[in-house]
C-alpha cells in the first residue's frame, strides 16, 4: 500500500515582463466569436487569486506562443468577472481547462499543466486522429512529437486499417497517428505491410510492430515502446508512471553524474524487464523526502525501491547493501517471482476512538473501510495541509449527524494521515474523499463537490447502499449555520476540491 507525501519539485520561478500576450483574454460577449471562428481554441478558467493559476501563467503564455505558428489559440477567462461565463461552461475549480472545436464539441484538458506538454498535448489535437503520410511530409511527421506512431499499410487491407485507425481515435491525446500506403515507404523502413514503426527521440530511435494487427496489442506495444528504458520520475512524468499499471523502480541517486552510472550499470535487467517493469532515475536531492513515501530511509543513498502502482505496495532495497548489477537483478527476479514481501507504514491502532470522526490506520484499514456491512466515507488527509484544516469542524459535524442518526451503525464517517499510513489507492493531493459504499467496496466513489455538510449529506445519500441522510430538522441546522457563516464554501466556483498541484509529485 502506498502513502503518498507529496513534496516540491522546487521551481524556477523566473518573472519575465512581457510587453504582449499570445494569449487572448475574452469576455462573454467576445467569447461565442472567437471559438467558432478558430478551429481549436484551449481555454483557461481562472481566477486572478488562485494560486494554480499563478503557477501556470508562464507556461500558458509560453505554449501560446509556441503554438501561435501553427495557429493554435491559447485563450483565457477570468471567472472573478466573467462568472455568468463560466458557469455556462461548468467551470467548478481553478484553473479549467478545456479545448473546444466550435462551442458544440468540447473536452477537458488533460495534460500536465507545463509548456512543453500543453504544446505537445494541442498539436496532437489539432491533427486529425490519423495523418495521411507521403514521401513529402513524412520526415516532418516523424519530429512532431517526442513519440510518433505510423502504419505502414495496403490500401486494399481494411481489416487493418481499420483497426489501426479504432487505436488512433483512442490513443490520439497520446500519440500523433500517422498512416501510408506507400510500399517504397515500408521498404525504406525494413518493414513489410501491415506493420507499425513507432519513432522516438530517445533511447534507440524506433521500435517496430509486426504482429497481428489487435487493438490490446497494439496499444501495449504503443505504452512499452514510447516508456523509456530507464526514464527519470519528476512532475511531468510522475502521473504517467502512476497510471502505467505496472510497478515502477526507482533509483535515486543525488548527482547526474551518479544517475547516469547506475543507469548503465542497470541497463540490462531494465531490458530484460521491458513491459514488466518501469525503471527510474529519481534525483535524491530534490526528490529525496520521496524515499520516506516508499520506506526507505530518506538520508542515505543512492537507493532502490520497487512500487506496485496498482495495488499500491512498496519493496525497499536493502540500503545496508550496495547497488550494483548482481545484487539488483536478484531482487528484481525474486519480486517478480513473487518472493519479496512489502513493507507496511502504519501509526498504532488507536486504543479508543475519541471524537466523532472514526481514526483509521493502515493496520485497521481494511477492518473499517473494508467492513461491507457499512456505507464508509473516508477522508485522506495531511498534517500540514491547509484545505484539510479548514474541513476539519465540518467534517467533525457530519460525523456527529450521523452518530445521533438512525444510521449510526450503518454509515462511518472516518479519516486516515495518508502520510503516516499505507492506503490501498495512490492519493495524489489532499484532502481526497471518497465512499466505499456497503457491497461495492471495490467501486470506491470519489467527492469533487463544494466541501460543505449538506452537500457531503447528499453524497452520501446518492452513492451509499443505505441512501443515508440525518432528519430534515438536522439538515435544517446545518443550512442555518451555513448561512450564518459557519461554512466557509458553498457552491459558487472556486479552487479545486482537491489540494494538488501538477507541479509536484
Amino acid at each position: 500500500m502506498h502513502a503518498p507525501t507529496k513534496f516540491a519539485l522546487g521551481l524556477l520561478a523566473a518573472a519575465a515582463v512581457a510587453t504582449a500576450s499570445d494569449v487572448i483574454q475574452l469576455k462573454k460577449d467576445t467569447f461565442d466569436d472567437f471559438v467558432k471562428t478558430n478551429d481549436i481554441v484551449l481555454a483557461e478558467f481562472f481566477a486572478p487569486w488562485c494560486g494554480h493559476c499563478k503557477a501556470l501563467a508562464p507556461e500558458y503564455e509560453e505554449a501560446a506562443t509556441t503554438l501561435k505558428e501553427k495557429n493554435i489559440k491559447l485563450a483565457k477567462i477570468d471567472c472573478t468577472e466573467e462568472s455568468e461565463l463560466c458557469q455556462q461552461h461548468g467551470v467548478e475549480g481553478y484553473p479549467t481547462l478545456k479545448v473546444f472545436r466550435g462551442l458544440e464539441v468540447v473536452s477537458p484538458y488533460k495534460g500536465q499543466r507545463k509548456a512543453a506538454a500543453i504544446t505537445s498535448y494541442m498539436i496532437k489535437q489539432s491533427l486529425p486522429s490519423v495523418s495521411e503520410l507521403n514521401k513529402d511530409n513524412i520526415e516532418e511527421f516523424k519530429k512532431a512529437d517526442k513519440v510518433v506512431i505510423v502504419a505502414y499499410l495496403d490500401a486494399a487491407d481494411k481489416a487493418s486499417n481499420e483497426t489501426f485507425s479504432k487505436v488512433a481515435d483512442k490513443l490520439r491525446d497520446e500519440y500523433p497517428f500517422g498512416a501510408s500506403s506507400d510500399a517504397a515507404l515500408a521498404e525504406a523502413e525494413g518493414v513489410t505491410a501491415p506493420a507499425i514503426v513507432l519513432y522516438k527521440d530517445f533511447d534507440e530511435g524506433k521500435a517496430v510492430f509486426t504482429e497481428k494487427f489487435d487493438p490490446e496489442a497494439i496499444e501495449k506495444f504503443a505504452k512499452t515502446a514510447s516508456t523509456p528504458l530507464i526514464g527519470e520520475v519528476g512532475p511531468d512524468t510522475y502521473a504517467g508512471y502512476m497510471s502505467a499499471g505496472i510497478p515502477l523502480a526507482y533509483i535515486f541517486a543525488e548527482t547526474p553524474e551518479e544517475r547516469k552510472e547506475l543507469s548503465e550499470a542497470l541497463k540490462s535487467i531494465a531490458e530484460a524487464q521491458r513491459g514488466v517493469i518501469n525503471f527510474a532515475t529519481i534525483d535524491a536531492k530534490a526528490f529525496g523526502a520521496h524515499a520516506g513515501n516508499l520506506n526507505l530511509k530518506a538520508d542515505k543513498f543512492p537507493a532502490f525501491a520497487i512500487q506496485d502502482t496498482t495495488k499500491n505496495l512498496k519493496f525497499p532495497f536493502d540500503q545496508e547493501k550496495e547497488i550494483t548489477a548482481d545484487s539488483i537483478k536478484k531482487f528484481v527476479d525474486d519480486f517478480v517471482a513473487g518472493k519479496v514481501e512489502p513493507t507496511i507504514k502504519s501509526e498504532p491502532i488507536p486504543e479508543t476512538q475519541e471524537g466523532p470522526v472514526t481514526v483509521v490506520v493502515a493496520k485497521s484499514y481494511d477492518d473499517i473501510v473494508l467492513d461491507d456491512t457499512k456505507d464508509v466515507l473516508i477522508e485522506f488527509y495531511a498534517p500540514w495541509c491547509g484545505h484539510c484544516k479548514a474541513l476539519a469542524p465540518k467534517y467533525d459535524e457530519l460525523a456527529t449527524l450521523y452518530a445521533n442518526s438512525d444510521f449510526k451503525d450503518k454509515v462511518v464517517i472516518a479519516k486516515v494521515d495518508a502520510t503516516q499510513n499505507d492506503v490501498p489507492d495512490e492519493i495524489q493531493g489532499f484532502p481526497t474523499i471518497k465512499l466505499y459504499a456497503a457491497g461495492a467496496k471495490d467501486k470506491p466513489v470519489e467527492y469533487s463537490g463544494p466541501r460543505t455538510v449538506e452537500d457531503l449529506i447528499k453524497f452520501i445519500s446518492e452513492n451509499g447502499k443505505y441512501k443515508a441522510s440525518p432528519p430534515a430538522e438536522a439538515e435544517e441546522s446545518v443550512a442555518a449555520s451555513a448561512e450564518s457563516g459557519s461554512s466557509t464554501e458553498t457552491g459558487t466556483v472556486e479552487e479545486p476540491a482537491k489540494e494538488t498541484s501538477h507541479d509536484e509529485l
